[in-house]
């Protein structure tokens, strides 16, 4: 298709909702024109129509906190977009990964369905990434950055001694506390080192796919 075919609305704007490609969670809610978005094209990094101040801007020209352009797809009627990016940095001029990081209501029953889809571990990516930028006072993930690696490293060796401590007594409860301390001390490591969990899960994904 082309950019003609887009259905903009009469201040020559289309709504960009802006999603992680990796984890799929909605980072922002945003606007184009027609220049923003070939600029989007061009470029392959996020463009957006400031309704405010009535000009372009390019997400993370200043915060650094860009965001690379996955796929962008159109809706059935032309016009709405949704932006799939890679994130280099939170989304929210706040900090926050997302700028939708507060709840009005939520299900119990989706928060189940959730949990099956193993969506805690997206948010627990989440989380330490920003506590990483923010680094609460009081925080234990701040604690652990503070310190640096060194110390990352030994709690990692630490609650992998827990879990093998645990397996070998058959203790499933304690099992199943040191499992999750030790999930969270690995997430603490891959921020440190700058690598996203969604490497690890393609990973396992290139193994399956050869079998």
């Amino acid at each position: 298709m082309t950019l003609d075919e887009l259905k903009f609305d009469e201040k020559g704007l289309i709504p960009a909702i802006v999603q992680d490609a990796a984890t799929k969670e909605v980072l922002t809610l945003a606007y184009m024109n027609e220049e923003s978005l070939e600029k989007s094209l061009s470029t392959g990094e996020t463009w957006f129509y400031s309704r405010s101040r009535s000009e372009l801007w390019h997400k993370g020209a200043t915060s650094g906190n860009t965001q690379q352009i996955v796929e962008i797809k159109f809706d059935c009627d032309k016009d709405a977009l949704v932006v799939l990016v890679s994130p280099n940095g939170p989304a929210c001029h706040n900090g926050t990964v997302s700028c939708f990081a507060e709840s009005i209501y939520q299900n119990k029953d989706a928060e189940i369905k959730e949990l099956a889809n193993y969506q805690i571990l997206k948010d627990l990516e989440a989380v330490i990434q920003e506590r990483e930028i923010n680094r609460p006072e009081g925080a234990y993930t701040t604690y652990l950055f503070e310190k640096g690696v060194d110390k990352i490293l030994k709690k990692v060796g630490e609650e992998t001694a827990e879990v093998i401590i645990a397996a070998k007594n058959r203790d499933t409860e304690e099992l199943k506390w040191e499992a999750a301390d030790l999930l969270y001390h690995l997430f603490v490591l891959l921020r440190e080192q700058g690598l996203p969990f969604a490497e690890i899960l393609k990973v396992l994904d290139k193994r399956h796919q050869e079998k």
